[in-house]
């Protein structure tokens, strides 16, 4: 099947350089295109002339182009490298290895979950209040050509939100500083996400933390949650990305939607 793959050479501290990554996939027969400024990943996707779609970046990049695979309902590749790798690190791919995923391309397929928030596909999790902002202080500084503090240091900034989030979850009120909906069930501690044992669970988990500097979580899980709140729209962050919801928020799961491809396992 005729295969293209998607590089972002901005995308984090990738351990293969872009330019490698970009010919061992074509010596594999694989169409590669680079993000150039200014393009648009999801247009990219929809416009390429192939039976598989793949993305290597960072999992902003990977779901740009997992909504397209879901449009046209073609399996996707996912090639770790960007700076966090989540979703490659869930799907159990070595995300200190690139090339090893570009096997991928003649793998066997696996059915998984995948969120929505307004219609916006996430792989990951979509969150508001504190994580959305250190997302957003990225981005500012990302404008202005300043150097981009990772999660750990940001978080010294927290008491920067003092009001916290005013928000509803199905007409209960929630009081957190921390709002996350993730797609299956992660372990969580303050400043960390861990790992997910499943992706293909067909359950959303919703997860609050309080406090000035909140130190526990709170969790419930469900096929569908509508999150309203008193702004018609408000600020979260989608896989790692800014983006603006408009309230109310329907939060919803799509249980096995996404053909992945994964390299074959060694017996």
């Amino acid at each position: 099947m005729r295969a293209w793959l998607l590089i972002n050479p901005r995308a984090g501290t990738g351990t293969v350089a872009p330019d490698a990554l970009a010919q061992r996939a074509r010596e594999r027969g694989v169409d590669v295109h680079m993000l150039g400024d200014g393009e648009d990943v999801a247009e990219l996707a929809r416009a390429a002339d192939a039976e598989i779609l793949g993305a290597a970046g960072g999992d902003g990049t990977l779901t740009a182009v997992a909504a397209v695979a879901l449009e046209r309902d073609v399996p996707f590749v996912v090639v770790p490298a960007g700076t966090r790798n989540h979703f490659a690190r869930d799907l159990g791919l070595d995300r200190d290895d690139p090339l090893s995923a570009l096997d991928a391309f003649d793998g066997e397929e696996r059915r998984v979950d995948v969120g929505r928030a307004g219609g916006l596909c996430f792989l990951n999790n979509v969150s508001i209040g504190m994580y959305a902002d250190l997302v957003y202080r990225r981005e500012r500084h990302r404008r202005r050509r300043q150097a981009v503090a990772g999660l750990h240091a940001l978080s010294l900034n927290l008491t920067g939100r003092r009001e916290g989030i005013r928000a509803t979850v199905d007409g209960q009120h929630v009081d957190a500083r921390v709002l996350l909906a993730a797609n299956n069930a992660y372990e969580l501690s303050l400043f960390s996400i861990g790992l997910r044992e499943r992706l293909d669970e067909g359950r959303l988990y919703l997860y609050s933390a309080r406090g000035v500097l909140p130190r526990t979580w709170d969790e419930t899980s469900g096929e569908r949650f509508t999150l309203d709140a008193p702004r018609r729209r408000v600020q979260a962050a989608i896989d790692g990305e800014p983006v603006e919801l408009e309230t109310p928020v329907e939060l919803t799961i799509e249980p096995g939607a996404l053909r992945v491809l994964l390299p074959r396992r060694q017996h």
